[in-house]
């Protein structure tokens, strides 16, 4: 399984809102069932922006710790390459993920998804509709082990 921003964020967010706990002991469990778990860099990357942009130390410090109990995909050529296809389909079928002069961090996030080369993964995210048309995913809560 790898995630998305939005469980990474939530799972490492040192604010213990009901939500935030959820998350956490999901992802606890997911691990104690020996779920493979792959952080994608570029869910690093958006999670970590917004830690530094707020100055949040103990979020920092609990990304890492999780990154470093996981596994860790990071950025290739092919994952690129993958994720410009996947950009220009969504514009090309008329339903864009993202505006035409952004990076579209979700079709980045699909082109890592499918370099994993295996065919029984899924993205657990807050958000199915961007990712859905190319690879599997689905809204976090309901990944089960």
């Amino acid at each position: 399984m790898l995630l998305d921003a939005g469980p990474l964020g939530l799972a490492t967010n040192p604010r213990q809102s009901p939500q935030a706990v959820a998350c956490a002991e999901w992802l606890e469990a997911l691990a104690s069932a020996g779920t493979r778990l792959v952080i994608p860099e570029i869910a690093d990357y958006e999670v970590r922006r917004e830690l530094l942009r707020a100055n949040r130390g103990s979020g920092l410090q609990r990304l890492d710790a999780l990154i470093g109990a996981v596994e860790y995909l990071p950025l290739t050529t092919a994952a690129m390459r993958q994720a410009a296809v996947y950009w220009a389909l969504a514009r090309q079928q008329g339903q864009p993920t993202a505006g035409d002069r952004t990076i579209d961090g979700d079709m980045i996030l699909a082109g890592q998804a499918s370099t994993l080369g295996t065919p029984d993964f899924v993205v657990a995210t807050t958000n199915v509709r961007h990712l859905v048309r190319f690879v599997a995913a689905e809204v976090w809560p309901n990944v089960q082990a």
